[in-house]
């Protein structure tokens, strides 16, 4: 039953990595629950004070992963109908059939809602690239967390190692 564990943690590491560039998988708190499940064997002591720290840093950047696109739009000059627009064009871009609709976007829905305010392509294409930029550093943002879920899962395993080939 152990093995089982430390292999579905380890499954839930890899979806959490993966989970940071395609869209509909959840990233850090995957890797979050790959953590969990290792800690669940008995060959690696559970660590409550470990899992809340890091279930907390998953939940916020998981939450900012849906505001950062936004707070982008903003920061490249854009209005609320630019940021507004940059949280429903995620929404769409979310559900949308279409390879890259999460990247397309926020982006086509801070211009959209730029261009409705002021009639100023410029302006509105600013504000949109605003989205973009903030919707990249939102997915480094995850990618560096899910990853260090990763080294961290690999530590639990190395701190461990004589336990673990004990089960073997």
């Amino acid at each position: 039953m152990d093995i089982l564990l430390l292999v579905i943690g380890l499954i839930l590491i890899i979806v959490g990595i993966v989970g940071c560039v395609v869209p509909g998988l959840p990233g850090p708190i995957s890797g979050w629950l790959g953590l969990l499940v290792a800690m669940l064997s008995k060959v690696i002591p559970m660590d409550w004070q470990f899992l809340s720290i890091t279930l907390l840093v998953a939940i916020v950047i998981s939450v900012l992963d849906y505001f950062i696109p936004a707070i982008g739009t903003k920061k490249f000059g854009g209005s609320k109908y630019g940021t507004y627009g940059s949280i429903i064009g995620l929404l769409v871009g979310i559900f949308a059939p279409i390879p890259g609709g999460i990247l397309i976007g926020p982006f086509v829905g801070a211009f959209i809602g730029e261009y409705i305010k002021n009639s100023d392509a410029p302006q509105a294409t600013k504000a949109a690239f605003g989205s973009f930029i903030g919707f990249l550093v939102s997915t480094g943002m995850q990618l560096i967390v899910s990853i260090a879920f990763a080294v961290l899962y690999f530590r639990l395993l190395s701190d461990n190692w004589e336990a673990i080939k004990a089960i073997f």
